[in-house]
């Protein structure tokens, strides 16, 4: 592939903010007001993390996504690049409001509610076609949130294929647990799957992690690395072979939000330079422990300064 493509990774699709309520007075009920003590407005979206902490680390980073032409979306739009992610390939739509989602925090849990938005309504025909020819790297998360992108995953894959782009992808959780996603066809295009292991049980119909890679060890294209949480993670090449990686352990953890998504940053960081996937999966590894160590999914991923500072002196490895 050549080298002198403007960006060596674009994040294709969902984006939305997150409101945020910390401290409610109890829980919602029809017909009746709480309050909360706290409020965060916050830019939003698993693929938003990948990018932003893949700008981090040192990858050319643009994201490709659709926003309303509203204020959320001027939030979106200056929190990316802010974080360093080019907006180029931004859609501003007057048609559909940027998608949010609701964040009411209870001590250690929290019940999310989100509105899709626009994320829900961009397919491949609003895509700038240019992303094929300037993205080395194009990868794709939270597939079950955006129908129109689901729906146009071929077209997507086709153009990506014809001009020389590698992609990966993270399907994320499905919101309807309808899980309709035809792994035997799909999987072929997509260099690096990257869900983690309730999901590609869920994706499989399968009872096991053994079982749940074997289903998808004949269709994949060059590798699949399925997160395990604490456990670390597991390569599975296309022929077959495995490889599992201990995690990183933070005996300090403040929160997990992120991690999965600070996992994919690390490994694609890793893989668009060409190194190993065995070296792409311990950097994942590493990059996903990093994002424990502070709040948030972006907590950690201040400077790229600051994340070699973390992973030596936290887990004394380097970046």
């Amino acid at each position: 592939m050549s080298d002198n493509r403007k960006y060596d990774v674009i994040a294709l699709g969902e984006l939305n903010v997150d409101i945020i309520l910390n401290s409610i007075d109890g829980f919602p009920e029809i017909g009746k007001e709480k309050f909360a003590g706290s409020m965060t407005v916050t830019l939003g979206s698993s693929t938003a993390i990948f990018a932003a902490n893949t700008a981090c680390l040192g990858a050319r980073t643009a994201f490709a996504g659709m926003v309303g032409d509203d204020s959320f979306g001027d939030l979106v739009s200056s929190s990316l690049e802010a974080r360093g992610v080019d907006t180029e390939f931004l859609i501003r739509s007057a048609k559909y409001a940027t998608g949010a989602t609701v964040v009411m925090s209870y001590d250690e849990d929290r019940a999310n509610l989100t509105y899709q938005g626009a994320m829900d309504h961009m397919g491949f025909d609003d895509i700038d076609p240019e992303i094929f020819l300037q993205g080395r790297h194009i990868h794709i998360s939270s597939i079950f949130m955006q129908s129109a992108l689901k729906r146009d995953l071929f077209k997507v894959f086709g153009a990506a294929e014809k001009n020389g782009v590698t992609l990966s992808m993270d399907t994320q959780w499905d919101p309807v647990e309808k899980w309709d996603f035809d792994y035997k066809a799909l999987l072929p295009h997509i260099n690096i799957f990257m869900p983690n292991e309730t999901e590609l049980k869920c994706l499989t119909g399968k009872d096991s992690l053994d079982a749940s890679v074997e289903a998808i060890v004949p269709y994949l294209k060059e590798a699949a690395v399925i997160k395990c949480g604490s456990k670390g993670s597991l390569l599975v090449r296309k022929d077959g072979t495995r490889a599992m990686l201990p995690s990183f352990l933070n005996k300090n953890v403040i929160d997990t939000i992120g991690a999965g998504d600070s996992f994919n940053s690390g490994f694609i960081y890793s893989y668009v330079r060409g190194l190993s996937l065995e070296e792409c999966q311990r950097t994942g590894n590493l990059t996903g422990a990093v994002n424990t160590t502070a709040a948030g999914g972006t907590g950690a991923f201040t400077s790229r300064s600051a994340v070699e500072k973390t992973a030596k002196n936290v887990f004394g490895a380097a970046l």
